[in-house]
This record gives structure tokens, C-alpha cells and sequence, in this order.
């Protein structure tokens, strides 16, 4: 007759034969006070980072609240702003609001269909090998490229004549190489990165059974993705955009040198495509100016807009963060189904 001998610990809380025993002092829950010297440093330089971090980010939005719910006034946004030497006649800032909505809208549609395009052929085909691993190495360096680099490119790319309908020119006929069109193609550049990256990674994070499932019903692989998958990852697509679009409203040097105004300047007589061909500003463009460092003359105006793109920003991570535990969430729902 065999025996059973079980692994489990005994009533008088000792270990079981097969399980090591810890030393008294050791484990997940043994207090900090008994560890050694240099895992308690490590330990304090972690607190100290995380909440040097989270005091510098409260500085930062108390400031910019204070500042900015200070000078803030409906009227600034509603208003056009104009050159003036006093702050009193320089109006407000309804011109970069709609220049930073309409750069954003620009960057996002290049972006979106481009970088999903990337991500399900290096996700699901990614052949040849080579060749996916060259795409990939080319939008991390477009990832890792500066600002004003790219707006370098997009100046010299957008001066060339076969691109002079799609910038303002002079009156001699001369190409600037500055338009809206310009400023939102090189800041899909920007935005590309993290709705790739964010497709990619939920694309390979599918389980492999829903494509089996839908092989097996007949699908092609490119209804499979279109009917399946895309709709699959639709929370990753959704964070990647807002990434993408926080980028876009935090670009300065694109800004400055592919648009360089103050207000809008139209160019042609074409409704919609006037606006587009022209220049203008954005709210980074704007507090720069502005500010105690630049030439407008209105830092209390400066403030005022810092602190109305702050608020963009904060309302991206909240929405980057409500995506995030959707997802997980759902992931979670899915694993225990």
C-alpha cells in the first residue's frame, strides 16, 4: 500500500519536506529593517526618485494653474491676436487654438493609415526579413529624431517647385516652403511612432486561436485582419493617437519654422484649401513668443495659453489612462473566459 505524503505546510506553520526553508528575517514580507545595507539604499533612492518625480510634476501643474487661472479669460479665446507693442492691444489667442486643432487633425490622418499599415505587415507578413527589420530600424530612427531636424527636412522638402502648390508663396511667385500642409505632414512624422509601435505590440498580443477561428471559417488573411483583428486592438490604436496627438500639440520647432505667423494668412481663393496653403501659429508657437523670453511683449498672455495647453495635455493621459485599464480590463475578461 502506498503512502501519501503532502507537500503542503503542516499545522504548526513548517515547511513541507520539498520546500526550502527561508530564512527567518527573509521573503516578500520581511520588513526593510532586516535587509542589508545596500538593498535599503536601493530602496530610499527608489522612494526619493518616485517622489521627486511626483513633486516636480505638482510644481509644475500648481505653477501653471496659479499663472494660468490667474490671466485666463473667455475673452482671450475668443479673440484674434495682433501685433502690438502693450500687452493690452495684442488680443488673444483664438488663432493658435485653431492652428494646434487643425496641425493636430493634419498629423493624425497621415499618421493613422500609414502607421497601421506598418504595423500589420510587419506584425502579420513581415516578409522579407529584411525588409521588416529595415522598416522598423527606420521609424525608430524617425522616433528618435529632434524637432527641429525634422522641420529642417520638412522646410528644405516643401521649398522644392513640384511642392510649391502646397505652400505659401510671395507675390514674385517665390516658395517659401511654409503652409499648414507642410507643418501637418512633418508632424505625422511625430505622431506615426507611438500609433505604430501601440499597433504593433496589440497585433502580436492577439491570441493565435482567433485567427485559427477565423481560418477556419473561411476567411482570408486579409478579411481575418479586417474583420478580426483591427477590431481586436482598437483600444491600442486608441492610445497610440492619443501618444501621437500629445506630441503633436508639445512640437515647438516644426511650429516656428514651417509656419512662423502670428494669425492666419490665406493663400488662393479656395475655401478650406486657402486655410491649408497658408500660415499661421499654434498654441507652443504662441507662449513662446510671449513669453518673458521672446519679443511679444505679453507674458501674462503666455501664461495664460501655457496653461490652456497644459490642460490638453493633462486630458490626453487622462484619456491615455482610462484606455489602459479598458484594456486591461478587457484582457483580463478574456483570460478568464
Amino acid at each position: 500500500m502506498s503512502t501519501y505524503v503532502s507537500d503542503a505546510p503542516n499545522a504548526g506553520g513548517s515547511a513541507g519536506a520539498g520546500a526550502p526553508r527561508q530564512p527567518r528575517g527573509r521573503g516578500r514580507r520581511s520588513s526593510p529593517w532586516t535587509w542589508r545595507w545596500g538593498d535599503r539604499l536601493v530602496l530610499v533612492c527608489a522612494w526619493t526618485a518616485g517622489l521627486a518625480l511626483c513633486a516636480i510634476a505638482a510644481a509644475i501643474v500648481i505653477y501653471m494653474g496659479y499663472r494660468g487661472i490667474q490671466y485666463l479669460r473667455p475673452g482671450l479665446i475668443f479673440s484674434r491676436p495682433s501685433v502690438s507693442t502693450s500687452q493690452a492691444g495684442s488680443g488673444g489667442f483664438l488663432d493658435p487654438v485653431l492652428g494646434t486643432l487643425l496641425l493636430t487633425l493634419i498629423g493624425v490622418v497621415l499618421a493613422l493609415p500609414l502607421s497601421i499599415a506598418c504595423a500589420v505587415w510587419i506584425a502579420e507578413y513581415g516578409r522579407p526579413s529584411w525588409l521588416g527589420r529595415m522598416v522598423e530600424s527606420s521609424i525608430e530612427i524617425v522616433a528618435g529624431t529632434p524637432d527641429i531636424v525634422i522641420a529642417l527636412f520638412g522646410l528644405a522638402i516643401f521649398q522644392l517647385g513640384v511642392l510649391g502648390p502646397l505652400s505659401f508663396r510671395s507675390e514674385g511667385g517665390g516658395v517659401y516652403g511654409r503652409s499648414f500642409i507642410a507643418a501637418g505632414a512633418m508632424m505625422s512624422l511625430l505622431a506615426l511612432p507611438p500609433i505604430y509601435v501601440a499597433s504593433r505590440d496589440g497585433l502580436l498580443a492577439v491570441p493565435a486561436h482567433m485567427r485559427e477561428a477565423a481560418f477556419a471559417l473561411g476567411k482570408t488573411r486579409i478579411a481575418t485582419i479586417r474583420r478580426v483583428l483591427l477590431p481586436a486592438v482598437r483600444s491600442n490604436i486608441a492610445t497610440g493617437v492619443t501618444l501621437g496627438v500629445s506630441r503633436i500639440i508639445g512640437s515647438t520647432a516644426i511650429v516656428l519654422l514651417l509656419l512662423g505667423g502670428l494669425r492666419f494668412d490665406t493663400q488662393g481663393g479656395i475655401p478650406g484649401l486657402n486655410v491649408l496653403k497658408g500660415t499661421g501659429s499654434a498654441l507652443t508657437s504662441y507662449v513662446y513668443e510671449n513669453s518673458p523670453a521672446g519679443e511679444g511683449a505679453a507674458p501674462q498672455k503666455a501664461y495664460a495659453a501655457a496653461f490652456l495647453l497644459l490642460l490638453f495635455v493633462l486630458a490626453l493621459n487622462v484619456m491615455v489612462d482610462r484606455i489602459g485599464r479598458a484594456q486591461a480590463n478587457y484582457a483580463a475578461a478574456g483570460a478568464v473566459v
